[in-house]
């Protein structure tokens, strides 16, 4: 009996031992995948987008070149950007001067660099300020409604009924146009738009079901406006963040082209090329690389800012 019962219990362990792995690896392959992160998402949309990606990295670059422009005159150029030479004035694009020189003879490629700096910092640091402010009057006006909603756009409405350009001209012309007061003015000067486009987002996620769960549970407006409704607002943001640094670096270019831009010897993209519009019949790269930094560098922008909005809101999945 002892041997009848080794033995069946030896067959049966050898039937079981092949049907348990079978049924592991038929769990394993019909196991439900984890789901991925928001942020995993967006990851790998913004990696098979492939002209976000380039519009990222042609902005990274001249990004890195201008933070490095120091270096770069010094180290590889072996050029003071700010150094004349009468001899060599509207020289062409050479093996010793790569872009050609201006007509004080100053090397063009080290003023480009150092002058994108100044642009790009100005853009990126208005439009910080703007968004800033546009963003949080924009959810307060958006979350509350009714009489704070009213009040707001009110005031909205009277600014935006001033001309800009006006206004902006003569606030120019009473201060120094240093860089500092460009980004505050064009930062205090450029939120309008944004509180007006955060509001209406604001309008529509304040009524979802996640936040009126929230709202239920005891969460306070605070938490309701930080935690809940600005996280789902931040495509919208992304994409006027990345239009308002383009304008900005526009709106700087045309206060160059009437003169009330940042003064030389201080080189910026607008100021190169707008002194550089009396001498195209002279020195036509004098025009050609300033005015093309500005277009590639906006284009990049938009493209960057479509790519991310794309990414980052799950309505359009």
């Amino acid at each position: 009996m002892a041997q009848d019962d080794s033995g069946k219990s030896a067959s049966s362990a050898d039937v079981s031992a092949p049907w348990g792995e079978d049924l592991d690896m038929f769990l394993e392959t019909t196991a439900t995948p984890e789901p991925l992160s928001f942020g995993k998402i967006a990851v790998r949309h913004i990696l098979r987008d492939r002209l976000t990606l380039i519009a990222m990295g042609i902005l990274l670059t001249l990004i890195l070149l201008s933070v490095l422009a120091g270096v770069i005159s010094k180290e590889v150029l072996k050029v003071d950007p700010n150094s004349t030479d009468l001899l060599i004035t509207f020289d062409p694009p050479s093996s010793e001067h790569w872009l050609g020189t201006d007509q004080l003879g100053r090397d063009q490629l080290s003023r480009l660099l150092f002058g994108g700096r100044i642009s790009l910092a100005i853009g990126f640091s208005a439009a910080a300020v703007s968004m800033t402010i546009g963003i949080s009057i924009g959810l307060i006006a958006g979350f509350f409604g009714r009489i704070v909603d009213d009040f707001i756009m009110w005031f909205i409405n009277t600014l935006q009924s001033i001309p800009t350009l006006f206004l902006l001209l003569i606030i120019v012309a009473l201060f120094s146009p240093t860089p500092f007061w460009f980004v505050v003015v064009l930062g205090l000067l450029g939120w309008m738009g944004t509180s007006r486009l955060v509001r209406g987002e604001v309008f529509s996620l304040r009524e979802r079901d996640y936040v009126t769960a929230a709202r239920a549970l005891g969460a306070s407006r605070l938490t309701l406006m930080l935690r809940h409704v600005l996280p789902n607002a931040i495509p919208i943001v992304i994409v006027i963040t990345m239009i308002d640094v383009g304008s900005v670096i526009l709106v700087e270019s045309a206060l160059s082209f009437l003169g009330l831009g940042v003064q030389p010897p201080t080189a910026t993209w607008g100021n190169m090329l707008s002194n550089a519009q009396s001498y195209f019949h002279l020195g036509t790269h004098l025009v050609i690389f300033p005015g093309l930094l500005i277009t590639i560098t906006v284009l990049c922008l938009y493209l960057l800012g479509d790519g991310l909005r794309d990414a980052l809101d799950p309505r359009l999945k």
